[in-house]
């Protein structure tokens, strides 16, 4: 080839290549930059906040007849059932337009009355928002309401001169979150719910939609009073703010708030600092994604989902969340869409969500329990139970999560959809309609959870059959688990335990800590440590009424507190069946005890 020949081609090559990088360059700049950011997760710059202890209490909602007679009936039916329930979701509708704060009266007659209520029977009220301010209310009994969206336009409080985008409630503009006046005005309105005493938002992911749409094609950047705002931006604004001006109301108020669930967010939905409480929807009442794309066929597509979705697919969408560095993640217990929930799906969802940070029983479908089976009931009441009395062990983890440190879920490679709850247990959901499943445990050893007598080895392929009442929950060795026991369901204590701090001890190393944190109190370290046949445990920091419940094999020789021997029978006793020394002490002034 001829030196002119080369120099053509070369510079043909250069052209194209040129054009292609641009056109990348472009379409980023276009979609993915404003969609997403740059790089993916540059607006995550820290780490979770501190989420408060309440909000990993269980939390409940319905999405059927929203009123709040039919609260009434669920929260009766919950206490007289002895199902624990701290938060309660007002989803939409509850307002007489979306996003106009006016609660509907209706629907909720007296809500002056009824959120004091609520309040002093010691419930959390958790209100569904957006950042829309629509003219048009799908599902309402006031559909039109042009008046409102025309208030907004007019004062130049919304992004884009007030275009109008249509998402899944209707037709409105989105409130420009960059505009000081703007603000004001959707504060002002904010105010009256913040009166009544309100925790949280749930703040659904409409956020998305808020784009500058062009022949039905959007592109990914509007108009702001700050200028031109990406739709990420806008999205950062959104959770960020809300969360800010709720907590400048309220220093406990929580966002509830989308996590990782859709491909086309695959940075997340909201910022990680502003993330106390997150979720992953919306699930049908299903088992497993690809079974009903077959069943059903590719074009049926669930409520807000392009595609059919169920359990696994809730799995799936926590755990990416959890990799992403989200930590208090959960889903809606037997998934969000569908009339009828199948009761096995429900007990399985249950048991999964134990072990996750959020456990949210709610959605569509019948959530009194005492109407379903009695099988559904009891279990499902044992692992709402199970996961209260976890929060301790949850909260340390809240608290380190915050500092840069473990966060309460990680996913481990090994088996499907396996992780870490914490740093000293291992869960392997059951995601199929099926009693027998296999575990791969981690290298160590392990013990099951319940059956924790003995110790497995790891690196190796448990295939065990899990009867409804039993998850594949695993503790690892040596561990220390601190809870709240309040009642006998999960066969750990009592009610005589409520008010004493649970400590679950595994001295299967040599030295081991935990340290129990507490909101707005000094924390409390339980430690261990083996010396021949001996074994010292110590609680240092905060004195705290206790139970310790340490495994052991035989019952010990001597058990001493501060020097003084305990009395077998009254100071300490030896659970033979099930294979533990338990100590349960009131006070105690250095807290070190030597078991021989």
């Amino acid at each position: 080839m001829s030196f002119l020949n080369r120099k053509r081609w070369k510079k043909i090559a250069w052209i194209f290549s040129s054009t292609i990088f641009g056109l990348i360059g472009l379409a980023f700049a276009l979609f993915f930059y404003p969609f997403w950011g740059i790089p993916f997760n540059a607006q995550r710059h820290g780490n979770p906040p501190l989420t408060p202890a309440w909000a990993l209490e269980c939390w409940l909602w319905e999405d059927d007849v929203n009123t709040a007679a039919y609260v009434d009936e669920l929260l009766k039916g919950y206490a007289e059932h002895d199902i624990p329930v701290r938060t309660v979701i007002l989803d939409s509708p509850w307002s007489y337009r979306y996003n106009d704060f006016e609660v509907d009266t209706v629907l909720y007659p007296d809500y002056e009355n009824w959120f004091a209520q609520k309040q002093d029977q010691g419930y959390r009220i958790i209100l569904w928002m957006t950042s829309y301010v629509n003219s048009y209310n799908k599902g309402l009994t006031l559909k039109d309401s042009p008046e409102y969206l025309e208030e907004a336009k007019s004062k130049g409080y919304l992004t884009g001169g007030g275009n109008i985008i249509s998402w899944w409630k209707g037709k409105g503009g989105a409130i420009d979150y960059s505009n000081p006046e703007a603000m004001k005005w959707w504060r002002a309105k904010q105010d009256k719910v913040y009166e009544l005493g309100i925790d949280g938002w749930k703040l659904d992911g409409a956020a998305t939609y808020n784009a500058t749409w062009i022949y039905g094609l959007p592109f990914f950047y509007v108009k702001s009073a700050s200028g031109w705002m990406s739709t990420r931006t806008y999205m950062d604004h959104y959770y960020r703010d809300e969360l800010e001006y709720g907590l400048s109301k309220n220093p406990e108020f929580v966002t509830l708030s989308r996590a990782l669930d859709r491909g086309f967010h695959p940075e997340g939905f909201a910022p990680i600092q502003s993330s106390t409480v997150n979720w992953v929807g919306d699930q049908e009442h299903e088992w497993v994604s690809q079974e009903l794309l077959a069943e059903h066929g590719e074009e049926q597509v669930d409520i807000a989902l392009e595609g059919i979705e169920g359990f696994e697919s809730a799995i799936n969408s926590i755990l990416e969340s959890a990799k992403l560095g989200y930590n208090v993640i959960g889903s809606d217990v037997a998934g969000f869409s569908g009339k009828t929930i199948p009761p096995r799906l429900y007990i399985r969802w249950a048991q999964f969500s134990a072990f996750c940070g959020l456990f949210m029983n709610g959605g569509h479908g019948d959530r009194r329990l005492w109407l379903r089976t009695p099988e559904e009931l009891e279990i499902i009441r044992e692992y709402s139970w199970l996961h209260t009395e976890l929060i301790p062990y949850m909260y340390h983890y809240v608290v380190t999560g915050h500092e840069g440190g473990a966060l309460l879920q990680k996913p481990i490679e090994q088996g499907e959809h396996q992780y870490y709850f914490g740093e000293e247990l291992l869960v392997a959901p059951i995601f199929r309609d099926q009693l027998d499943w296999n575990v791969s445990l981690p290298e160590g050893k392990w013990r099951y959870w319940f059956d924790d007598q003995k110790l497995i080895e790891g690196k190796s392929l448990v295939k065990g059959n899990f009867s409804l009442d039993k998850f594949p929950v695993y503790i690892k060795a040596g561990a220390i688990i601190p809870m709240n026991i309040e009642r006998s369901y999960t066969g750990i204590g009592s009610e005589a335990d409520k008010g004493y701090l649970t400590l679950l001890i595994y001295p299967d190393l040599d030295r081991h800590s935990f340290e129990i944190f507490r909101e707005k109190d000094e924390s409390t370290v339980a430690s261990y440590e083996k010396s021949g046949d001996g074994l010292t445990v110590k609680l240092t920091g905060k004195k705290v009424p206790h139970v310790l419940r340490i495994a052991r094999e035989s019952a010990p020789s001597e058990v001493s507190l501060d020097g003084q021997k305990l009395v077998e029978g009254e100071g300490y006793q030896y659970d033979s069946n099930a294979g533990k020394l338990v100590i349960k002490t009131d006070s105690y002034q250095g807290g070190i005890y030597q078991i021989k």
